[in-house]
Formats: structure tokens, C-alpha cells, sequence
């Protein structure tokens, strides 16, 4: 048997009714319905905003809105799942209707408010904590049949900074999607994505190799999505901030589609979108 064919990466997903096909990689567009989101640039609380970066995202070749209403940076502020769904709803419902042909993440941690954007026209839970936040999330994605995106993280995004203590990243976070893909396998969730979660309870050190080590998640024989965009592993090294992080955000998005990435979420669309098709001329 041919060694390319013994491990077969699942490389297509069903969202909102239509096959798509991750074999090609895809561009994830960011918009945060928060007012205080890590990077300036992404924070659309008003709706008129949100559906206009929606339609900018679009004509620059987004293959998925990933829509998000709790803030996630490191210490970001608490907030209750009423507030969250307040914030998100309006904007889901709002995107969808004017874009009724767009494929829409929402990026939540909790099963009630991932159900609720589900109804309103999502079609893609994002969970940053992998299930570890909410127990009800794995069976609710499993009863609403919905694409899930399980990334890594360890802790809450208040405490998660002092969690960044492990014997081996790569090996502890392979072991992690290990044994969640086989709890969602259980519950029959077919579409699963992997998230390695860089810089959520990782060092710059250590968000840096597991990019040099991402080809080793290819045995999981799922996706995997990198959100490195803008992130202080590329502007605290640099000595820049989010804001003039652009420049770096397309040099490791190339590493990371150089390593096997399906899906690169990010905050600038038009530069994802060039660097994939790069990366696409350089295979052929």
C-alpha cells in the first residue's frame, strides 16, 4: 500500500448543507463583536459595522465568517452567557441574512449560545476550550450536526498565562485532541477541526514549536486551522505591536500552510487570500 494512502486526512466538511473541500486551504475572516478584543482593528460591536466588514471580507475572498461576542485575549473580562448572546445574536442574524451564501462560525465556548447562533444562521461552532468550559458543548454539536472546531487551551482566558507549563507542548496537546476526537467520534460528530491554540497557555517559545512541529498532527488525519494572526508571538518578537503585525501575520501564515494548514483565521483576508494562492503555485 502506497504511503500516502495508508493514513487518509478527512479533508472535507458539510456546513450550512454544502461540501467543502479543506484539500485546497481556505481563509477564516475574524470579526469581533467585542469592545475589547486584543486587536484594535477587529472590534465591530455596532451592526452596521460587523455586515460591513462582512461584505469587505467576502469581496476579498473569505471562505468562512467567524463571528465572536466574548473576548478571549489573555485577562480579557468575564462575561455572563446572557450578555454574550445580547452581543452575538443581532450580528449572526444580520450577516446571514445579508450574506445568505456565507459559511458562519460563531466563537464560543458555551452550548447554549453555540445552539442559539446555530438557530439565527451559523453553521460552525469554534470553541476555544475544546468542551473543557461547557460539558453540554460535545452533545449539543453532536444533536445539532455542525462542524466543531476543538482547539487547545488550558485554564480560562483570565488565568490561562499562568498554565503555560508542560514536559513535551507538541505531545501534550496531540494527546489532548487524541482523546476528544474519540469522545466526539462516540457521540458521532463526523466534522471536526483542529485548533493547536497558539498563544492560549503557551509561551512564544512554545506557540513557535508547535508551528515548526504541525506536520506531526497530519496522524490525527483531521484539518487543522492555525489563528496565529496579529498574535504576540509575531509583534513581542518583532518588537511591534498588533497594529503593525501584518507583515509577520503573512510570513507564519506561509509557515504554517507550509506544514499543513487547512484553514488560516485571521483579521486581514485580502493577504491570507494571496498567500494561499502563492503557496498553491508553489506546489504546483
Amino acid at each position: 500500500m502506497a504511503k500516502d494512502t495508508f493514513f487518509r486526512k478527512k479533508t472535507t466538511i458539510n456546513a450550512g448543507g454544502k461540501l467543502i473541500d479543506l484539500g485546497t486551504p481556505k481563509v477564516m475572516g475574524i470579526i469581533n463583536v467585542t469592545p475589547d478584543s486584543f486587536f484594535a482593528g477587529s472590534r465591530k460591536p455596532d451592526v452596521g459595522d460587523a455586515v460591513f466588514m462582512a461584505q469587505k471580507m467576502v469581496n476579498e475572498g473569505a471562505d468562512f465568517l467567524d463571528i465572536g461576542a466574548y473576548s478571549s485575549r489573555p485577562g480579557a473580562a468575564d462575561i455572563s452567557a446572557e450578555e454574550e448572546t445580547d452581543r452575538l445574536m443581532p450580528m449572526v442574524e444580520a450577516i446571514a441574512k445579508a450574506f445568505p451564501e456565507a459559511i458562519i462560525s460563531v466563537d464560543t465556548f458555551r452550548a447554549k449560545v453555540a445552539e442559539a447562533a446555530i438557530q439565527a444562521g451559523a453553521h460552525i461552532v469554534n470553541d476555544i476550550s475544546g468542551g473543557n468550559l461547557d460539558e453540554q458543548m460535545f452533545e449539543t454539536v453532536a444533536r445539532l450536526q455542525v462542524p466543531y472546531i476543538l482547539m487547545h487551551m488550558k485554564g480560562t482566558p483570565q488565568n490561562m498565562q499562568e498554565k503555560a507549563q508542560y514536559e513535551d507542548v507538541f505531545g501534550e496537546v496531540f494527546d489532548y485532541f487524541a482523546e476528544k476526537i474519540y469522545r466526539l467520534k462516540q457521540l458521532h460528530v463526523h466534522d471536526v477541526i483542529l485548533d493547536p491554540g497558539f498563544g492560549f497557555a503557551k509561551t512564544r517559545e512554545q506557540s513557535f514549536q508547535l508551528l515548526q512541529q504541525m506536520p506531526g498532527f497530519a496522524l490525527l488525519n483531521l484539518p487543522v486551522l492555525t489563528g496565529i494572526s496579529r498574535k504576540g508571538m509575531i509583534y513581542k518578537t518583532l518588537g511591534e505591536t498588533a497594529e503593525t503585525a501584518l507583515n509577520g501575520t503573512t510570513v507564519l501564515n506561509t509557515m504554517a500552510l507550509l506544514n499543513g494548514a487547512s484553514i488560516l483565521r485571521v483579521h486581514d483576508v485580502k493577504e491570507a487570500v494571496e498567500a494561499v494562492k502563492l503557496f498553491l503555485a508553489y506546489q504546483a
